[in-house]
């Protein structure tokens, strides 16, 4: 049987080949392994926390090793950067079992010859107090990017964009587990009584101070094991996305289509706003994709949403005349890295085509709302050129729409001019933009 290290080392090569995103490349091989819950727990930290600091923990390794990280074989840079991780950030394993176990790994991978040069590696950092010895802070880049483990260039952007101070808040945040937020299914259980069932099984929660209907859960296990959950009392959404679905404000009755929609979880929300009258159409590009919303509003008695697959980029006739459309599209998702630390590791140039086919398809999705109607535009992404910039180009190209403040959505934080970026030090949410359109002809 596979050990939890073993479990964790196949999962770093997988990530890194980009064979699978992180989340879901964990869940398959947890569900497939018979470890123990105390080590499904581990290989979680230790795979999320070496794909996080991957830069850290290169840099640290480069320090003790005489050879150029470029000549040591992925799979023993791997060991080398899980051996590190344990050491450096996980207090409660003893230095010998993080060592030992890492010099074992090289049998594992069939490179007896690499033990040595583990072992060596890995107990010089222990004779050094196991202190990282960060680069000159007023190299300020360069420092964040080791400090951080985020890429220097996008540490430069975001200093350009929001400011040093803000991108150090976006890059503490980016490490560590988010957390977990739940929107209360209020066609079945009011908030108060789903918070008494979810102590009742063993769950740690409380309301949310300032979002109405939504509940922090701080200890749970498998969510999607919880009674609960099962009997549709709740879904998981951040906060960011909730609040999304404030701004777009739906009301009862109304035609409202969402058009890159899958999983589901802001269709479900704004059907919830709607108190499941009226019509949602939700739209997604894959089959697949779309499947996923059909079981989710199954799950939770949403009666109201219409599922179809559609690419938001063509226009379909029939959809013109709707009350409100939810354009949540395709992004760089740079403001959901805690949740998905690979994200940061693309390459700038793969970031460059996003914001024509975001403009594209907020262009097309323009044609739908009536006159007097609803267009809002989101992104979980941090970045100018996918954010404002995007906002900016279609204001100055189509005259029949205005910013529309957001200063009726019961939430303070999102009052303003009509685009709104949420910051995970701020609004304890993931990192989030949207902006809100009316038509005016």
């Amino acid at each position: 049987m596979e050990t939890a290290r073993q479990t964790a080392l196949n999962l770093l090569i997988k990530a890194e080949k980009g064979q699978a995103y992180s989340n879901l490349a964990l869940n398959a091989a947890l569900s497939q392994s018979q470890l123990s819950a105390q080590d499904r727990s581990f290989v979680t930290a230790l795979f999320y926390g070496v794909l996080e600091r991957k830069i850290t923990l290169d840099y640290v390794i480069q320090q003790y090793s005489n050879l150029k990280l470029n000549k040591i074989s992925f799979d023993i840079l791997s060991v080398l950067r899980m051996g590190i991780y344990q050491l450096a950030f996980m207090d409660a394993i003893p230095d010998s079992a993080a060592v030992n176990e890492s010099v074992m790994l090289a049998e594992y991978c069939r490179k007896k010859s690499a033990k040595g040069f583990i072992n060596a590696v890995l107990r010089s950092f222990v004779r050094d107090n196991k202190q990282i010895v960060y680069p000159d802070s007023r190299e300020l880049s360069f420092y964040y990017s080791v400090r951080y483990s985020c890429p220097e260039w996008l540490v430069k952007k975001w200093i350009s964009e929001y400011g040093a101070e803000q991108t150090e808040q976006i890059l503490v945040n980016s490490l560590g587990r988010p957390p977990v937020t739940i929107r209360v299914n209020t066609l079945k259980i009011t908030a108060e009584s789903l918070l008494q069932q979810l102590r009742e099984e063993k769950v740690k929660a409380k309301l949310h101070p300032m979002v109405q209907n939504c509940i922090i859960i701080e200890k749970s296990g498998d969510i999607e094991r919880l009674s609960s959950y099962q009997q549709g009392l709740f879904y998981v959404q951040d906060i960011a996305s909730q609040l999304c679905c404030l701004a777009l404000a739906p009301q009862k009755g109304e035609h409202v289509l969402d058009l890159c929609a899958a999983p589901g979880g802001k269709s479900f929300t704004t059907a919830l706003l709607m108190e499941n009258t009226g019509l949602v159409e939700s739209f997604d590009l894959y089959p697949k994709r779309t499947r996923l919303i059909d079981t989710g509003a199954e799950r939770l008695g949403i009666g109201i949403i219409q599922v179809s697959t559609a690419n938001a980029n063509q226009f379909l006739p029939e959809l013109v005349g709707a009350d409100r459309v939810l354009c949540d599209v395709p992004c760089a998702g740079l403001g959901v890295i805690r949740r998905k630390p690979e994200i940061k590791y693309k390459q700038p140039e793969d970031l460059k085509r996003l914001p024509e086919i975001q403009y594209s398809i907020l262009q097309n999705a323009s044609r739908y709302p009536k006159c007097g109607g609803v267009l809002l535009y989101s992104t979980c992404s941090l970045s100018l050129e996918e954010n404002n910039q995007v906002v900016e180009r279609f204001l100055a190209e189509h005259k029949n729409y205005r910013l529309m403040p957001m200063t009726d959505t019961g939430y303070s934080e999102i009052d303003g001019n009509g685009m709104v970026t949420l910051f995970p030090d701020k609004n304890g949410s993931d990192g989030f933009f949207f902006a809100r359109f009316q038509r005016i002809s």
